[in-house]
């Protein structure tokens, strides 16, 4: 692969070979970064940046503090489409650097050469007005309507796209900056943020806990802010911020439950931004500030299973981190296990359970899906994704059966033993980064002991290392999804739609009952089930996304008209794949998903646009 070539090169050049024994080393070589993180690393970065709406650009410097504990002659950052203007020492004297060959995944190595005294290191450049990590957005497609919006996504290796850093998970660094903005907006960071605007336009942050490049995060609106709870509130557009507010009441509440279940909340101030329509993510977890979709705006706080998922992360990910991209199920799949508990506490054990599930279901599909095509492997929780994106490994392996493998690990040795291990775990690895095998080595001789039978029941090497789902696949059993089941039965033995009592319906009564009727119905039928509950006009996005995925299968054209709106409004790639994949099974229906996705991929985000791109074209991957 080319970036090994890179990485000997460069490092044949400028490495040296004594690093101190007092500086931990990175666990495991992350092949998605060029960095020279085993001999050099960044400490601290300061960000002096102008936020650019007319050219869509960020421009300005870092200030780079390392620690050079290994005596090295250079340090190698990730960049990606980054224009350098200078880059010079802390004594003001230009310092030498060579950009690497171009790489369409990696982007290109950035070596800096160092003095043997050099700390601080400033570099003076602009981001690329094409950069994968931001997202600039016109006024129309905000809220308002009146303003641009800029959004960042650094997950997985798209910070270095905004800022050159040692883009890995397998590293942390505390930040601070000072951000320039139109005098109208507000720029808020995964750091220590305002809470209103300033007349000047100026804004500082500080984020002093160690976060890896990942969580990196930058917003800017017309953006409004409202307390919730002591140490918890929400930003949004000021059209948005009542809404906002009502749907995440129950902030404090899960924010108390998880600090009982698994020990303090060591980020200060956990608030959560709202976002325009074209956000690619259901959530992302950056620290004291989540990025959310607005399709969580239900209007009965039915979807806030996602904050309680990106607020777990607080602890999975964000405190405990993956340190390669192939260890991405440390990250997700304990947060989904502790959103599940998260859930359980705050809404009780029958709603958990049916959200586990519908998660079940979801992995079993993926599970499918991946068996079937061209890397079965990706069903292993331990991947290898060299020479391919890290996105990859982005699927419901990581997320769901990471969580089944916990709650198998429950199962086997009771909640209240469980429970300890994690805390202890949390706690002990807290502001650090975890591999699979170290891992593996703490639950062995932190839990298991030696202990044999313990060690047949909970089948480490089954999950972890071997394909598919193990024998020892936990059963879940809903008395709420049962009563569903009949309800389904009731209806395709030919009782009308109307004759469903769906009084005590949640979101995920609605979901199980849209996925698992027969796959082909008929137009009347589809037309008694829209008649009856309204599915084509529903403001909840995860049943539209299900009834419109029916609407296809079917051909129930009187769904289409709003299914083209929502294709163009809403930007969240869990909702566009699957529908754009339904359409594109047919020729009629790959010619009108293409023509929507023409109209709409503008206001897509990079990470929604190429994921719909590769469906809809096949032929022009790679």
């Amino acid at each position: 692969m080319r970036i090994f070539t890179v990485l000997l090169c460069i490092a044949f050049i400028f490495s040296c070979t004594t690093p101190e024994k007092s500086q931990p080393t990175i666990m495991k070589k992350d092949t998605h970064s060029y960095s020279n993180v085993d001999q050099v690393r960044i400490e601290h970065i300061h960000l002096d940046l102008r936020v650019d709406f007319q050219s869509k650009i960020l421009k300005g410097y870092a200030d780079l503090t390392i620690n050079n504990f290994g005596n090295a002659d250079s340090i190698i950052l990730d960049t990606y489409g980054l224009n350098f203007k200078k880059i010079i020492y802390e004594d003001k004297h230009g310092a030498k650097y060579t950009l690497g060959e171009f790489d369409e995944v990696h982007g290109a190595p950035l070596a800096i050469k160092l003095k043997p005294d050099t700390k601080k290191i400033r570099i003076h450049y602009a981001t690329s007005d094409k950069a994968a990590g931001l997202q600039w957005l016109n006024p129309e497609i905000t809220l308002g309507k009146k303003h641009p919006f800029l959004l960042s996504q650094s997950q997985a290796i798209l910070a270095r796209t905004w800022l050159p850093c040692q883009d890995t998970p397998g590293i942390k660094f505390t930040y601070s900056a000072k951000i320039t903005v139109p005098k109208e907006l507000m720029a808020v960071m995964s750091a220590e943020n305002p809470t209103e605007k300033n007349a000047e336009g100026v804004y500082e942050f500080n984020m002093p806990q160690a976060i890896p490049s990942y969580l990196m995060a930058i917003a800017v609106g017309d953006i409004e802010y409202a307390k919730i709870g002591d140490n918890s509130g929400v930003y949004a557009e000021p059209g948005m911020l009542d809404r906002a507010v009502y749907e995440l009441a129950d902030m404090p509440a899960m924010i108390k439950a998880a600090e009982n279940l698994y020990g303090p909340y060591l980020w200060g101030q956990y608030d959560v931004i709202i976002l325009p329509p074209s956000f690619p993510f259901g959530g992302m977890e950056n620290p004291r500030l989540t990025f959310a979709t607005p399709t969580i705006i239900a209007g009965d706080r039915s979807l806030v299973a996602l904050i309680a998922h990106e607020l777990a992360h607080s602890w999975s990910g964000n405190l405990v981190t993956n340190s390669t991209w192939d260890d991405f199920w440390l990250n997700e799949g304990f947060t989904v296990y502790f959103e599940s508990r998260i859930m359980e506490e705050v809404y009780g054990a029958d709603y958990s359970t049916m959200l586990t599930l519908l998660g079940q279901q979801d992995l079993e599909k993926t599970v499918e899906k991946i068996h079937a095509g061209k890397h079965p492997e990706d069903s292993k929780l331990i991947l290898d994704l060299d020479g391919r994106n890290p996105d990859d490994g982005m699927t419901d392996i990581a997320y769901e059966k990471g969580r089944f493998f916990l709650k198998a690990c429950e199962n086997a040795v009771g909640r209240e033993t469980w429970d300890a291990f994690l805390k202890q775990y949390f706690k002990e690895h807290a502001f650090g980064s975890m591999t699979t095998e170290n891992f593996v080595e703490y639950i062995n001789e932190h839990l298991i002991k030696g202990d044999q039978e313990l060690a047949e029941k909970i089948m480490l090497d089954d999950w972890i290392y071997k394909q598919g789902l193990p024998s020892n696949f936990p059963k879940i059993q809903s008395n709420e999804l049962d009563k569903v089941k009949e309800h389904i039965a009731d209806f395709t033995s030919g009782k009308g739609a109307q004759s469903i009592d769906t009084a005590n319906y949640t979101t995920h009564h609605w979901l199980y009952f849209l996925r698992n009727l027969p796959e082909e119905l008929s137009p009347a039928q589809m037309q008694d089930l829209d008649n009856t509950f309204g599915f084509t006009n529903t403001g909840n996005s995860e049943i539209l996304c299900e009834w419109f995925k029916k609407s296809v299968d079917n051909d129930y054209q009187p769904a289409f008209a709003n299914m083209e709106a929502f294709l163009i409004n809403v930007g969240r790639r869990k909702f566009l794949s699957p529908i754009y994949t339904k359409l594109a099974r047919t020729p009629s229906g790959l010619e009108l998903a293409r023509n929507i996705f023409d109209q709409a991929k503008d206001g897509y985000h990079s990470v929604s646009r190429n994921s719909i791109q590769e469906i809809l074209y096949p032929e022009t991957e790679g």
